[in-house]
């Protein structure tokens, strides 16, 4: 079995057992292998592994290996990085899902441009629950309106919320914001708008966001190891 073989299965098991202890089903959390900067090679490996979905964070180099991949592979391909309106054509145009959208202008963008013979682009709002000023995603007092107006469009499909909460090492300080994601994604349901994802958790914290309600969790460096940036 090949090293990428044995983290995913790592990671599988960590999933199942953090599944296990929140009392639920591991069958509710999905995977998402992030591949950013990792060549094509990793993502035959880890699919040849049995991994479906792959997370992108750079619009060029995901439309690359996903046309290099092709559509013999059925493989599910999911946008995850911050979205300038410029780009969002080839977004529309090749992914399956958006994880990344934080204002109403980038999804109408995507609407209009998604292909009509291609299925609705699956959206998930970003909301930035930190606050951090270098991170993006919409404020949590927006994320109703931003929701009701997203669900309205054409060609997509508002799936959920998603968010990427500052790096904290104490696992109750990483489930505080983990809590407020799915707090504000009860408030839109309350509101008419049916949402089954939760995107969040990283490698680092999965365990947190597992136990807040995760559906779905990002995990790139523990699959496919430390990313080369230069």
């Amino acid at each position: 079995m090949s090293a990428i073989a044995d983290n995913l299965q790592a990671v599988l098991s960590r999933i199942a057992r953090a599944a296990e202890a929140a009392g639920r089903s591991p069958l509710s959390i999905n995977l998402l292998a992030v591949s950013k900067t990792k060549p094509l090679s990793d993502v035959l490996e880890a699919a040849a592994a049995g991994q479906c979905a792959f997370g992108e964070n750079y619009v060029q180099e995901g439309v690359e290996k996903l046309l290099a991949v092709g559509q013999e592979k059925k493989l599910e391909w999911h946008f995850i990085g911050p979205l300038q309106s410029n780009k969002t054509r080839l977004v529309a145009e090749h992914f399956d899902w958006v994880h990344s959208v934080d204002r109403l202008k980038v999804a109408e963008r995507l609407s209009a441009q998604r292909p009509a013979d291609l299925p609705p682009l699956q959206i998930c709002l970003q909301v930035n629950v930190s606050g951090e000023a270098s991170k993006s995603g919409c404020q949590p007092a927006d994320v109703l309106a931003l929701c009701a107006a997203i669900a309205a469009l054409p060609h997509l499909q508002l799936r959920g919320l998603m968010t990427i909460p500052e790096p904290v090492d104490d696992i109750a300080a990483q489930r505080l914001p983990f809590r407020q994601l799915r707090e504000l994604a009860a408030q839109v349901q309350a509101t008419g708008i049916a949402l089954d994802t939760l995107s969040m958790g990283m490698s680092h914290d999965l365990e947190a966001a597992i136990a807040e309600g995760a559906t779905l969790v990002r995990i790139g460096t523990a699959i496919f190891g430390e990313r080369n940036y230069a």
